[in-house]
């Protein structure tokens, strides 16, 4: 069997070193989609490793018939056609635990810029701060805070429980929904102690959408809010999306926006990536990074070792 890995995504330094200590050898330089059947037939390639922008679509596993395993850096595989490829005998696996932590401080960093509107204060006060000094700090003095207020979390497995674990910190109520899990104990870590255990027990979502001050949603895929769901909602709520593009429906939102109904989103992910819609990206009331929910160093270094350990033990 062939030792060659592609990782086309790149893989942390700490995964790849654990897979060459095994005798593997990693290549890390990116191949072109277009490329990518050819690349990994001509050079032998027994694991792809991919993250969110290389697709393994049928067509590429069909014409790779000596690739064995499929690796993804991360927790959604809609990248990859997962039945089809495990149907023809491919291992594909993920990193699901991995990247919690850092996708849930990602939704509290909009959160918080939300409140307080740092998003929109980075954007005019090195515009005009030395002009209009004491207009934007009436514009930016009527924030709020989040603790007392309450969060719904929508999904409740490993990241929105990660959500819950950082709001109960912060003393704000939780509400959560999600079809598959009854209740979850909250670990909350505290320095010098044997920390403490809260038992969070889900709801309805049409409790969790009429109750919530903020809303984040942490599921693989579909429409989850649309233009009935937003109706429902407490006016000037607050929403934040890190899950995957298209989860709440962009065209209602941007209606929800104009209307006050929404006071402010948060997104990480779009509909379009690489090239989200221009009234997203230019909307005064919606904070905006790229994708970058599980990229911090702690979580990369934790998903290149998960990662390299699950490609060794499937290989072997």
């Amino acid at each position: 069997m062939s030792k060659l890995i592609l990782a086309n995504d790149g893989i942390d330094a700490a995964g790849k070193a654990i897979l060459e200590k095994a005798g593997y050898k990693v290549i890390t330089e990116k191949v072109a989609q277009e490329d990518l059947a050819k690349e990994i037939n001509e050079k032998g390639y027994t694991a792809l490793t991919v993250r969110s922008a290389t697709k393994v679509r049928k067509e590429v596993i069909d014409a790779c018939p000596n690739l064995k395993v499929i690796g993804r850096g991360g927790v959604g595989m809609d990248n990859i056609d997962v039945d089809y490829a495990r149907s023809k005998g491919l291992k594909v696996i993920n990193t699901p635990a991995a990247s919690s932590n850092s996708v849930a401080e990602l939704v509290f960093a909009h959160f918080y810029s939300a409140v307080r509107f740092l998003y929109d204060s980075n954007r005019n006060m090195p515009a005009n701060g030395n002009t209009k000094f004491d207009e934007l700090k009436k514009k930016y003095a009527k924030g709020v805070e989040l603790t007392g207020k309450t969060i719904g979390i929508v999904g409740f497995g490993r990241i929105g429980q990660a959500v819950a674990r950082i709001a109960l910190g912060t003393g704000m109520k939780v509400l959560a929904f999600d079809p598959f899990v009854k209740e979850a104990l909250i670990h909350l870590d505290i320095d010098g102690t044997e920390g403490l255990n809260v038992r969070v027990a889900t709801v309805s979502m049409d409790e969790l959408i009429t109750k919530s001050d903020l809303i984040t949603l942490h599921v693989p895929g579909g429409e989850v809010i649309g233009e009935k769901e937003l109706a429902m909602m407490k006016d000037g709520v607050i929403l934040a999306n890190a899950a995957r593009g298209g989860v709440i429906n962009e065209k209602a939102l941007i209606a929800a926006l104009n209307s006050g109904k929404v006071a402010h989103a948060g997104l990480d992910v779009f509909v379009n990536e690489p090239t989200p819609e221009q009234d997203i990206l230019t909307h005064p009331g919606i904070s905006l990074t790229p994708h970058i929910g599980a990229a911090t160093n702690e979580a990369q270094e934790r998903i290149g070792i998960e990662l390299a350990e699950k490609i060794i033990e499937a290989l072997n």
